[in-house]
């Protein structure tokens, strides 16, 4: 049958573009090149019908949890995660992946020398140039354009990544596709070996509980598609229900990675997309929405263009 025409835009209404068509038509300049020295490659075992699964993670930038960014790089460059597996996957939660046998100090796999143990104390930035935050710290559009479920300090974006600060100090939060560094109960804050990432409602109780290292950029697909585990918070009770991971290396270390960009949010391109995400007015919509959560301003990335 033949498409359709698309129908006139609504009376009385002009046709504007929507979020999708505002980061389409960015201009060049306004993209950043990510050096795939920053981005941390997972391949997982092929599925049921031999297609291969690739996970991309962007690694968090300075200032934000480098002691356990340092650690993820280490236990890259040592092939530590080779041959272990995703270990949970809890509905509207997270998928956590590592070594099944972490727990169990005779059978678990040897951690690689020169690993730190990062205080509690770097969940967050401190009195970062003497108590204010820097550089400028982006709220989202103008300040009623954002709804924010916390009870204190802004959410914007700094350094191109979502966070929030309260006068004083600045984290990062958990939205979709976010990464961070399993742990056991306080002081223990994890050593990077174990990580999870967020394919559910963002569980933003858990900021500046739990350190968040980087967000998935590609992939996220072959994590939160995969079936649920049945153990207690989604761990898989059985072996062969694990989905084994072939391997995890640095970017500049998987050959033929595509070259990836992210629109920079200091960009007039991000400035109207974010406001297009808080207030829909392209011909579907009826009632602009006046804000939007940090989580649903999610910042655009792409392959560059060939």
């Amino acid at each position: 049958m033949a498409q359709s025409p698309a129908p006139p835009a609504a009376a009385g209404k002009l046709a504007v573009l929507s979020p999708g068509e505002i980061v389409a038509s960015a201009p060049a300049g306004d993209w950043v090149a990510i050096d795939p020295a920053d981005l941390l490659v997972m391949d997982l075992a092929p599925d049921r019908d031999g297609r291969a699964r690739r996970v991309v993670i962007q690694l968090m930038p300075p200032p934000f949890s480098q002691g356990w960014v340092g650690n993820i790089r280490k236990l890259a460059a040592a092939h530590w995660w080779d041959g272990l597996a995703i270990v949970r996957v809890q509905d509207n939660y997270v998928v956590q992946w590592g070594d099944p046998d972490g727990e169990d100090r005779k059978k678990a796999r040897a951690l690689p020398e020169g690993l730190v143990t990062p205080p509690e104390s770097e969940y967050v930035v401190r009195a970062w140039c003497g108590g204010h935050i820097c550089p400028p710290f982006l709220p989202v559009g103008q300040p009623t354009n954002m709804i924010d479920g916390s009870t204190n300090g802004t959410a914007g974006f700094l350094k191109n990544w979502a966070v929030r600060q309260d006068g004083r100090d600045a984290w990062p939060v958990h939205c979709y596709g976010m990464v961070g560094v399993g742990r056991g109960l306080p002081p223990d804050t994890g050593t990077g070996a174990e990580l999870y990432t967020v394919i559910g409602h963002a569980p933003r109780h858990l900021d500046r509980n739990i350190a968040l290292v980087g967000r998935v950029i590609a992939g996220i697909e072959h994590l939160s598609s995969l079936p649920r585990g049945t153990g207690a918070l989604g761990f898989y009770e059985k072996p062969e229900e694990r989905v084994a991971i072939t391997s995890i290396r640095l970017g500049n270390e998987v050959a033929a990675l595509p070259r990836y960009q992210y629109l920079s949010t200091e960009s007039a391109s991000f400035a109207r997309y974010a406001d297009a995400r808080a207030n829909r007015r392209d011909a579907f919509f009826i009632q602009p929405a006046g804000g939007a959560d940090i989580c649903n301003i999610p910042v655009p990335v792409r392959a560059a263009p060939k």
